[in-house]
């Protein structure tokens, strides 16, 4: 089993920055798809920002020039860096891993808050 643990979370006023960590212990890290999702109160969970085991990303229009999605799979780590968080941003922020095979596994999710 897959187990995701996402970090970094937290209280940020509006214009500030967090760096999200989803760590994992699979061996499978290095060739599957890393993804970051967020989920606001009432609402889905919408793709924020994804990277291919080779490196390209995608993002959600709302956060293109504001999040940044990096890996390290030396550290089976995906990270996403957040500036300029606006109150919108606020959302429980959930990590996926996609395998080659089109299986996906979800974290629990970490919750970030930006207060106006």
């Amino acid at each position: 089993q897959v187990q995701l643990v996402e970090s970094g979370g937290g209280l940020v006023q509006a214009g500030g920055s967090l760096r999200l960590s989803c760590a994992t212990s699979t061996t499978i890290f290095s060739y599957s798809v890393m993804g970051w999702y967020r989920q606001a109160p009432g609402k889905q969970r919408d793709l924020v920002a994804a990277i291919t085991s080779g490196g390209s990303t995608n993002y959600a229009d709302s956060v293109k020039g504001r999040f940044t999605i990096s890996r390290d799979n030396a550290k089976n780590t995906v990270y996403l860096q957040m500036n300029s968080l606006k109150p919108e941003d606020t959302a429980v922020y959930y990590c996926r891993l996609t395998t080659r095979g089109g299986i996906y596994y979800w974290g629990k999710g970490t919750l970030v808050t930006v207060s106006s």
